[in-house]
């Protein structure tokens, strides 16, 4: 991890295109600004972390219900073999 000490005023640049500025400083708080492209998702770290949990989950039930179609194609397949004896 790279550590830098930046004052109020001050940035940060990382690649060509995204900007961190130190808007304000209180206590132990910090504002930062940041520029980046519109195409660049940038999240707080618990919200991200919450949107990981969330699709984890959802695909989680995604394959409980892809398993849940299969049996019932399997089903039916065995149902139309019965009714054609």
């Amino acid at each position: 991890m790279l550590v830098l000490n930046r004052k109020k005023g001050e940035s940060i640049i990382i690649s060509d295109d995204i900007e961190i500025s130190v808007l304000e400083v209180q206590g132990e708080y910090v504002k930062l600004g940041i520029a980046a492209p519109k195409t660049i998702e940038i999240f707080r770290k618990e919200v991200y972390e919450e949107i990981i949990a969330v699709n984890r989950e959802s695909s989680k039930n995604l394959n409980l219900l892809k398993e849940q179609l299969n049996a019932v194609q399997e089903f039916s397949k065995e149902v139309k073999k019965t009714k054609g004896k």
